[in-house]
This record gives C-alpha cells, sequence and structure tokens, in this order.
C-alpha cells in the first residue's frame, strides 16, 4: 500500500511521505470463506474534523466490521461517518452516466484503420446488481442494440471511482501524524488443509506431507504479508441469501511455496492459530500452498474391518495411526481436510494412489483412523440364522454367522463388528470365537486368517426387557 491511496477532500490534509507498510500487512485467515485484515494507514490530521478516502480494501470488506484506531495513543480518533463504494469505473457506468449524451466511438474497418462515429446513449445497459441489458445508441437517427464501436468518454467523472473506497470522516481531539491501525473482516477468502499418506508396498510405515491452500478471492493483492490461520469452526452470523446476477469467473493461479521455516501452531481460544514461517504475497484470484507438515516412519497399521452399519457389506480397509510427538514427528494439532493414500509399488517405485478421505480436526495425542475403500480379496457374507420371542415377551434372542474366506498371498486379521440396541440390556449368550465389547452397543471379533482359509465365526445375541 502506498499513500497515494488516501485522498484529502475537505480541508487540505497533506499527506504522509510514502511509507514501505506492505510488509505490516497482517491476516487471519478461517476455513470459513473469511478472514480479517489488518494494515497500517497513514494519516496526517487537523484538530477537529477530517474527511479522508482509502482505497486499499478488498472488494468484499464488511464495512460495519471496520474498526480504525490509534494503537500508539497519540490522538483520540473517532470515526464521525463512514461510507463504503464499490462501483468502481468501468465501461458500463460511464456509460450509464452518460445516457442522453453523444458520444465519439472508435470504430475499425477490415483494414485495421480507425474512424469516429458519433453516437447518443440512449440506454447503458449497465445495473449495478450484475444483471445487464442491451444498450441502445442512436447513430445518423438510427437505433442499434449494440455500441458501434469503443467508446470514448470526455471525462471519469465527478462521481466516479477507480477502486472500491472506504470514506470516512474522522474526528481528531488535536493535529498529529501517525500510522492508524486499520481492521476489517473480508469475505473471499479461505484456506484448507491436505494430507498426502505415502506408503511402502508392505510394511506399516508411512511418510505423512501436509499442506496449507490458501485461496484468495477478494478482489485486492496482498503483498509481503504475514499470515495465520484460524483452524475450527468459528460461529458466525448467517446473512440472509443473495440473488447475484453473475458470479464472477474464479481462474485459480497454482504457486508452490517450499520455504525452509517451519509453520508454527499454538491453542488460541477454543481454536488453534497457526502462523505461516515467512511474509508471503497472496495476488487475487490466486491459489498458494504452503507445506506445514512433514513426518517419516509414522506408525500407521492397515486394519481389515467389517462393519456393515459403519462401512457397508464387503470388508473395509481402514489406516490407524496416533497424533504423537513420538510416531514419526506428529503430535500436531491436525486441522481437517482430505488425506489422500499413496502405495509405493515395489517393481518400479512408482507411486499409485490408493483411496482418499476426509479428516475432521483432530487434537494432538489422538487417534485418526481413515476409511480408506474395499478390500478385493477377502470375502464376506452375512446372515442372520435365526430369531426367537419369548413366550411372555420379555426377552428376544437373534444369531447370525459371518463367513470370511481370504484369497490373499498373505495372513490376515480381520475385525467382525457388530452393533446391537444399546437401549436395551443386551449380552452375547453364545459365540464361536472370543470377542471385546468396544462400546456400549458394540462387539468385536479379531480372526486371523491365512491364505486361501475360510473361518465363520457365529453369535447369539440376548435382548432383556426385565
Amino acid at each position: 500500500m502506498n499513500s497515494s491511496r488516501l485522498t484529502p477532500v475537505l480541508a487540505a490534509l497533506p499527506l504522509l511521505l510514502p511509507v514501505a507498510l506492505s510488509a505490516q500487512t497482517a491476516l487471519t485467515i478461517y476455513n470459513q470463506n473469511f478472514a480479517v485484515v489488518r494494515e497500517l494507514v497513514p494519516l496526517d490530521l487537523k484538530a477537529g474534523v477530517n474527511q479522508v478516502n482509502f482505497s486499499g480494501a478488498t472488494t468484499q470488506v464488511e464495512a460495519d466490521s471496520v474498526v480504525l484506531r490509534d494503537v500508539s495513543g497519540k490522538v483520540s480518533l473517532r470515526i464521525l461517518e463512514q461510507s463504503y463504494r464499490a462501483d468502481a469505473a468501468s465501461e458500463g457506468l460511464l456509460l450509464s452516466l452518460n445516457e442522453g449524451k453523444i458520444l465519439d466511438f472508435i470504430v475499425r474497418d477490415q483494414n485495421a484503420k480507425e474512424y469516429l462515429v458519433k453516437g447518443r446513449v440512449i440506454r447503458s445497459g449497465y445495473n449495478s446488481a450484475g444483471s445487464a441489458a442491451t444498450p441502445i445508441i442512436e447513430v445518423d437517427g438510427k437505433l442499434r442494440f449494440t455500441l458501434p464501436g469503443q467508446p470514448i468518454f470526455p471525462s471519469l467523472g465527478d462521481d466516479a471511482i477507480l477502486q472500491p473506497t472506504l470514506s470516512w470522516q474522522l474526528n481528531a481531539d488535536r493535529a498529529a501524524k501517525l500510522n492508524a491501525e486499520l481492521g476489517y473482516v473480508t469475505n473471499g477468502m479461505s484456506w484448507q488443509a491436505a494430507y498426502n499418506l505415502v506408503a511402502p508396498e508392505k510394511g506399516d510405515q508411512v511418510d505423512v506431507v501436509g499442506w496449507i491452500t490458501v485461496t484468495n478471492n477478494t478482489g485486492k493483492r496482498f503483498d509481503d504479508t504475514t499470515v495465520k490461520l484460524m483452524a475450527g469452526d468459528v460461529n458466525r452470523v448467517q446473512p440472509q441469501p443473495v440473488n447475484v446476477g453473475e458470479i464472477r469467473r474464479r481462474v485459480a493461479k497454482m504457486s508452490f511455496d517450499l520455504g525452509a521455516a517451519e509453520v508454527t501452531e499454538k491453542a488460541f481460544d477454543e481454536f488453534h492459530l497457526y502462523s505461516l514461517p515467512r511474509p508471503v504475497t497472496l495476488r487475487d484470484q490466486e491459489t498458494k500452498q504452503v507445506e506445514f507438515l512433514r513426518a517419516t516412519g509414522v506408525t500407521a497399521p492397515q486394519l481389515y474391518i467389517y462393519d456393515q452399519q459403519k462401512y457397508g457389506v464387503k470388508v473395509a480397509t481402514v489406516r490407524e495411526f496416533k497424533n504423537t510427538k513420538e510416531n514419526g514427528g506428529l503430535g500436531l494439532p491436525l486441522p481437517k481436510g482430505r488425506v489422500r493414500f499413496y502405495r509405493q509399488d515395489a517393481a518400479d517405485g512408482r507411486l499409485e494412489f490408493v483411496g482418499e478421505n476426509n479428516l475432521d480436526h483432530t487434537a494432538r495425542n489422538e487417534t485418526v483412523r481413515l476409511y480408506t475403500g474395499d478390500v478385493f480379496d477377502i470375502a464376506v457374507e452375512k446372515k442372520a440364522t435365526d430369531s426367537q420371542m419369548s413366550s411372555r415377551n420379555d426377552f428376544r434372542e437373534e444369531a447370525f454367522e459371518v463367513k470370511l474366506r481370504n484369497r490373499k498371498a498373505d495372513t490376515v486379521e480381520v475385525r467382525v463388528v457388530d452393533h446391537f440396541n444399546a437401549a436395551v440390556n443386551w449380552k452375547l449368550i453364545q459365540q464361536s470365537d472370543p470377542s471385546e465389547k468396544t462400546a456400549s452397543d458394540t462387539a468385536e471379533f479379531r480372526l486371523t486368517l491365512k491364505p486361501d482359509e475360510e473361518k465363520v465365526v457365529t453369535y447369539r445375541v440376548r435382548y432383556d426387557w426385565k
């Protein structure tokens, strides 16, 4: 930002000399498509009322969130009045300001020769809400439903602005030169985490790489900006839906920033705050990625689980690991994001994509369990074999059979999980294999199957209403 963005309007307000303020711009980005912007605004104030225009805000600023203050305490600063205008000068807007007037239009013939045509603007077709009608231009007494050429405007107009502008009437208790701190909430800024887990063809050790992806669609470029990222679900009042005539096309430019410094993290209120290691530049319509986590040798065993209620009718493959510092250098609170799984083909060393899932916000020292897909070579069949109700309707019994066949070349352990009605008393009164009650409504069997081995687990559950 430079001092040319500040234009005195009421009294003559001499501006400060140009000051390099971009390095002092700071962003706190939330993963709910908004951010808080903080930057310094140079002011040269007289005692009393001053009018200042600031054209450095985003196009999606929430105007009623603006806070302008003198952090140094030099002057008592008060905003008497504030207005925000986003109708920056455009061809459509200037046509609307010249409706009823005659303009020159540049026309190019097939030989690229230019000549002027005069036309009266009957209707500009401009609508600030986003929808547009066909312009109507009168040329030689005839109406055209299109522009005859490129319009030439005699001036910008007294009421036109080049950029979205905040205008303030500021009251100062005395004359002072200062750098005021401006803070506001803006929409159009978001971030998300993504993780890549890379595993060898055999074994339970994986490497974990975490990325932070920041997207800037605010209409403003941020140069050399300090960035913090807030992880957690912050409550915001949801506005009523607005019917927008035309949605801006968002073309994301991908860039990668692999600085050697690390992203730092700390608990903040009921959330977690991540700080990027050095200032970054975020262009408008840009998506930027920064690596924030790299852990090697993470113990993440692959589990085979048959849980029809949770994963469906096939045996699921699940990765499980503890988010601890001792486990390969993890132990950082993990913000929610997509996790992609890769396995290295030992034959050629190439990585193959083998599944993905979403990780929720996960605190340090918690266990992560992620479903990655269904198992091809372990067949399963489940059926109910009996169901009986007592003559007095005070208990009920159900029996089940689960048949497993291992068609893999290796010995595997399969966890067979079933869920029962926790609203009544239940217990397994018969079972072919030992089980563990892992929750108030859950029993789990662990079966080891050799290659081409088939096993059948049977169990009978009794519900009592006594």
